[in-house]
């Protein structure tokens, strides 16, 4: 018997959303209209817009080639009062890491958003992306 996945959303206060995805690429595509559509309800100007959906789409893809089978990946949107900040994790399998801060991959993201970091504890990966929110 063949099992439907669905996506999980949940809103955990007003500035706060989380989603919740299986750890495969086919999934990416629920997180980054997700992200399109908080950033659009957040006026985000089209430019930005598209720059966050591939900062969001490229972290998800560094966590993917670390998580194991089966393993979940956790997007956490949080509205602060002058930035946004996506928070993407998801375990790790056995010992891999995320990519040395060097990476191409790291200044993608860098040049995406006004601030990243990450950390990688306790058999989870942390990719956090902020983004300052548009002026009025």
């Amino acid at each position: 018997m063949s099992q439907i996945l669905q996506p999980a959303a949940t809103a955990l206060t007003d500035n706060v959303v989380a989603v919740t995805v299986p750890a495969d690429g086919g999934w990416l595509g629920v997180l980054r209209t997700a992200t399109a559509g908080l950033a659009a309800r957040l006026r985000f100007a089209g430019d930005k817009i598209e720059d966050l959906r591939i900062a969001v789409d490229e972290a998800c893809a560094m966590l993917l080639v670390i998580a194991p089978p089966g393993g979940q990946l956790h997007c956490r949107f949080e509205i602060g009062d002058s930035e946004l900040t996506v928070a993407i994790s998801a375990p790790v399998n056995g010992k891999k890491k995320l990519p040395e801060q060097s990476a191409f991959a790291w200044k993608v993201l860098s040049g995406l958003t006004s601030r990243v970091d990450a950390e990688q504890a306790d058999g989870r990966a942390t990719i956090r992306l902020v983004t300052e929110l548009p002026t009025s």
